[in-house]
């Protein structure tokens, strides 16, 4: 079920709450034209300005395809939904962890938790305007678009093992980028990306927290 709305606090809070009382099962998705409290990456607030994307949806975790390593939950749901950009001629990559880009300016990002048996994954990305820290995709397309794409690609199973070899790739663009490692600004210039998703750097293993 895809519910389109016009307004509402958070699109993943919705749902968690609705999962956490039994009033949601899923799959479900929720859009909304506009948030009033969107949640950004380490728990910042989002700034959610109508006219782009805010969507939020729940699956069930024997949906989910079993190489799927858990805590790179938000990476796969991420890559599925670059992939499905990509195909439409964007040029929208995927920096470690899980933050859209086109170019230098990121233009979105996504979350993922667990209520339950249940993952609970919210994407935001600016498709018609930003603030002027960050971009604005490349290509003309409206947010309803978008999300019946992304759900008919999730709809496909598609193994880790698949999006892995892809994400490898990308990732060298990664290196040319900093990301947020326990509070601090960490360079990924030597980050070597590990088969879970994970990176080596530093002479540890980090995994996306989010």
């Amino acid at each position: 079920m895809i519910e389109f709305v016009d307004e509402c606090s958070s699109t993943q809070k919705e749902i968690i709450e609705g999962l956490k009382n039994s009033v949601i099962k899923p799959p479900y998705c929720l859009v909304a034209k506009r948030q009033n409290g969107g949640v950004g990456s380490r728990g910042s607030e989002w700034e959610s300005e109508e006219g782009n994307l805010y969507f939020s949806f729940c699956i069930d975790e024997r949906e989910i395809p079993s190489d799927v390593p858990l805590s790179s939950m938000s990476i796969y749901f991420a890559f599925l939904m670059k992939e499905h950009i990509a195909s439409l001629g964007s040029n929208l990559w995927l920096k470690w962890p899980n933050d859209f880009y086109v170019e230098d300016k990121k233009i979105g990002g996504v979350i993922t938790t667990k209520i339950k048996n249940s993952y609970v994954c919210g994407m935001g990305i600016n498709i018609a305007k930003s603030p002027d820290y960050a971009g604005v995709l490349d290509i003309q397309i409206s947010a309803n678009s978008l999300v019946l794409g992304f759900v008919e690609l999730l709809k496909n199973k598609i193994s880790w093992k698949q999006i892995f070899s892809k994400f490898l790739l990308e990732f060298e663009k990664s290196k040319n980028f900093t990301s947020h490692i326990n509070n601090e600004k960490i360079s990924l210039h030597s980050a070597t990306l590990c088969e879970d998703g994970s990176i080596f750097i530093n002479n540890k293993k980090v995994y996306g927290l989010r």
